[in-house]
């Protein structure tokens, strides 16, 4: 069976966002090593999960630099992300509007089985916090890759708030990086 893995930048108090999903807490000059080892994980999956209110600045964005930035040192993974079928989880839209993505408009719980059930690699989930929250919620995400930005926000949205009942994680990994961020990935063994 497919695992579905989330990865998600946090900041030390929890939050994947400002109040109003602001990312001003994000580090973004990643070292080598953080970015060899986001390039393995991205290499693990071959399908994409997002919330609605997320797609459209996810593929706006790395269709962007596909289309008219082929020198950057983000290209590879831009191709990666733009040529990965997506499912986008909404209750408000009938049709796709994005390239190589779907609509999911069922129960995330029946969705996220049934996608796990198909033949092929892993899952990967990157946001927004509502959907996740969701997924959370349902105890349907396998692998946590936690990136823990090093700062504080005090407030924001953050994936854990709709949690109704303790399910229990191992730590696989927990790494630094010489940028700030620490890794920890977790393992659901509920």
């Amino acid at each position: 069976m497919r695992k579905l893995k989330l990865q998600m930048q946090l900041s030390v108090d929890g939050f994947c966002g400002g109040p109003n999903g602001e990312l001003d807490r994000m580090t973004w000059d990643w070292d080598d090593e953080l970015k060899n080892y986001v390039s393995d994980l991205t290499n693990s999956f071959d399908t994409i999960l997002l919330g609605r209110k997320m797609t459209d600045g996810f593929v706006s964005h790395w269709t962007n630099i596909v289309e008219n930035q082929p020198d950057s040192p983000e290209y590879k993974s831009a191709k990666i992300f733009v040529d990965t079928p997506k499912i986008v989880f909404t209750k408000s839209l009938n049709e796709s509007k994005w390239a190589n993505t779907k609509l999911a408009k069922s129960d995330v719980k029946d969705e996220v089985k049934a996608l796990k059930e198909k033949n092929g690699k892993d899952i990967i989930v990157y946001g927004g916090a509502e959907f996740v929250s969701s997924l959370v919620k349902n105890n349907l995400i396998d692998e946590y890759y936690l990136f823990i930005n090093p700062a504080v926000i005090g407030k924001g949205l953050t994936i854990f708030n709709e949690v109704k009942s303790i399910f229990k994680l191992k730590l696989v990994e927990s790494r630094s990086y010489e940028c700030g961020i620490v890794l920890n990935k977790y393992a659901n063994i509920s």
